[in-house]
């Protein structure tokens, strides 16, 4: 009754690792996580060749770059859902120091590629953004402390979790990135949360929240215009939201057809942060709600399964990733229909981009090995050890 209950599946000894990979794995968040990689390559081959032309390119240059990047994200995704938790914790606090490291010299040796924010790395060949790595690693390393925290005679996990939390949320907003940021300290206060921190306390954190965006309002220039353009009664149409906004709104319910849209041809950005505007004008509502309810499929079904988790390492670092992979995409289509101010995150796995995409795929691959089917014990076994500790 208890296997029917938490989901234990029998370990065989002699098991092959494949074999058992495939047994105990979220066979449905794989399958959504692949089927809007492959939309987001569909999306690709409409939204990057009037760039590519405009660079001088081969129609398909971003496509192909596309598929190399996201080839390496899905072997990596597949790799790191193999792990054990336990091996997954450590290479995630190993990365976290490292994305932290490339983050304190970005002021010294990084770029804006002229967007105004010091962001990147540049290759030549490529471009690095470290705080898409440092969120996995940010997020399993908090777990770990929360998690140490409820232990008889463990650290005050809690404290030094908000401490860290502090510390990346203030690094990202002077780079300025106040997106990364927000997504750091939601993804801190949904496991805050659910370790077991008081309602206050957390409305406490809120309004703190709230004077520290108004003081950054005061202060910084580059977040004041995005919230003066967000809270306008009047979109401009020839801004990056006013040809999102047109484009959702000629997409109607079944869009004009596949290659018909107009709006790659005017946004700078349609192949990353309004790719669901390409989407939603060529395709139409009916393909945004696909791509919706494939997110919404991987956070819930995750969410449903770290449920019957006892391990509170493993639920707290799930439920950090499912959450924070849920909110970055629902930010990011949030601001292509004007619903929150504009915040220059992609649309995970869909949107064109290196680091996204490979972060992304070591993410997935984390929640993937935390959810991961496994023999929970009896109920009655795990009260007893800790009555014997």
């Amino acid at each position: 009754m208890t296997e029917m209950v938490y989901g234990a599946v029998p370990v065989r000894s002699g098991d092959a690792v494949l074999p058992r990979w495939w047994r105990t794995i979220d066979k449905w968040t794989l399958s959504c996580v692949l089927i809007l990689f492959g939309i987001g390559l569909l999306l690709g081959f409409a939204a990057s060749p009037p760039l590519a032309a405009k660079n001088g390119l081969e129609p398909f240059h971003y496509v192909i770059r596309q598929t190399v990047f996201g080839g390496t994200a899905i072997v990596v995704m597949i790799i790191v859902s193999m792990m054990s938790p336990v091996m997954v914790r450590r290479l995630a606090i190993l990365g976290f120091f490292a994305a932290f490291v490339s983050l304190l010299l970005l002021p010294v040796f990084g770029t804006d590629f002229g967007k105004g924010a010091t962001r990147w790395y540049s290759l030549g060949f490529a471009s690095v953004q470290p705080s898409e790595f440092l969120k996995p690693g940010f997020i399993v390393m908090t777990a770990w402390l929360l998690a140490a925290s409820t232990q008889l005679g463990g650290p005050p996990g809690k404290l030094y979790s908000f401490v860290l939390t502090m510390m990346v949320a203030l690094l990202l907003a002077f780079q300025p990135d106040f997106g990364q940021a927000a997504l750091i300290m939601f993804a801190w206060g949904v496991m805050y949360f659910v370790a077991g921190a008081p309602m206050t306390l957390l409305i406490v954190l809120a309004v703190a929240v709230f004077f520290a965006g108004t003081l950054f309002y005061a202060n910084s220039e580059h977040f004041a215009r995005r919230i003066d353009g967000f809270l306008s009664p009047d979109v401009d149409p020839t801004t990056q939201l006013g040809f999102a906004t047109n484009a959702i709104r000629e997409g109607g319910f079944f869009g004009v057809g596949v290659g018909e849209g107009q709006v790659k041809w005017s946004l700078p950005d349609a192949h990353t942060d309004f790719i669901i505007a390409v989407a939603a004008e060529e395709y139409g509502l009916v393909c945004v709600v696909v791509i919706i309810a494939l997110y919404a499929t991987i956070v819930v079904g995750s969410l449903l399964r770290l449920m019957k988790e006892r391990d509170p390492f493993i639920r707290l670092a799930g439920t950090g990733l499912a959450c924070i992979f849920g909110a970055q995409a629902m930010i990011n289509m949030g601001v292509a229909v004007r619903l929150l101010p504009a915040k220059g995150m992609t649309l995970p796995f869909v949107s064109y981009g290196g680091s996204s995409l490979i972060a992304g795929g070591i993410a997935i691959g984390m929640l993937l090995a935390f959810t991961r089917s496994r023999p929970q014990g009896k109920i009655g076994d795990i009260l007893m050890r800790r009555a014997n500790r």
